[in-house]
């Protein structure tokens, strides 16, 4: 049976599974999470949940490339990566708004939503664990479902301090963080799909 494909096809049918786990749980948890952010008026947690945003499209992308060519993952990778930059760009525009206008983050809401955002971020990685070392595509994913964890712990620590200190500037500045982290990782799949995409170009030719 080596000869049959069916190795190709049981790891796309693998992958394509995995990634309609993580599209629907991201997808979820982006309307949870930017209605509780705005009903919070915390920046960390709408923030954050432009990040679910982000990851949800770099899982719709992903399923996208599953079968096909070297040249069209890389080129997948890049979409969602260039994606995931422009929602870092539009979380800061936010953070510059609320900065000079004012905001009054709730506290209680950021800690208990940042919680349960770092619950569904955590089963994410446990479904895509096994498969974060292959094609470009998977490793994207692996890579944004991580800095999701880091961003999740940020905003839980943001409501720790708005309540401890009585301030929004913990939470502007976990914003400030949070978009970093999606600017990093926007980044770091730009660059892989950017080497990704010259080795499929030199293949061709």
């Amino acid at each position: 049976m080596s000869g049959c494909g069916c190795e190709v096809e049981i790891k796309d049918q693998s992958q394509r599974q995995v990634l309609y786990w993580l599209l629907g749980i991201n997808a979820t948890m982006f309307v949870i999470e930017m209605g509780i952010g705005l009903l919070a008026d915390s920046t960390a947690l709408i923030a954050d949940s432009l990040d679910m945003l982000a990851d949800a499209v770099v899982y719709g992308v992903a399923l996208y490339a599953i079968g096909k060519s070297l040249l069209h993952k890389a080129n997948a990778a890049r979409i969602s990566g260039f994606f995931q930059m422009a929602l870092g760009v539009l979380i800061i525009i936010d953070i510059v708004r609320r900065s000079i206008y004012g905001s009054e983050p709730v506290s209680g809401l950021m800690m208990a939503m940042g919680a349960v955002a770092l619950v569904a971020n955590v089963i994410c990685l446990v479904i895509i664990r096994k498969q974060r070392n292959e094609e470009v595509h998977m490793r994207a994913s692996w890579i944004f479902s991580a800095n999701d964890v880091i961003a999740n712990l940020g905003v839980i620590f943001a409501g720790v301090l708005v309540f401890w200190l009585d301030s929004r500037w913990p939470d502007l500045v976990i914003g400030v963080i949070v978009s970093c982290v999606v600017l990093r990782g926007a980044k770091m799949i730009l660059e892989e799909a950017g080497n990704e995409r010259q080795r499929a170009l030199n293949a061709q030719s």
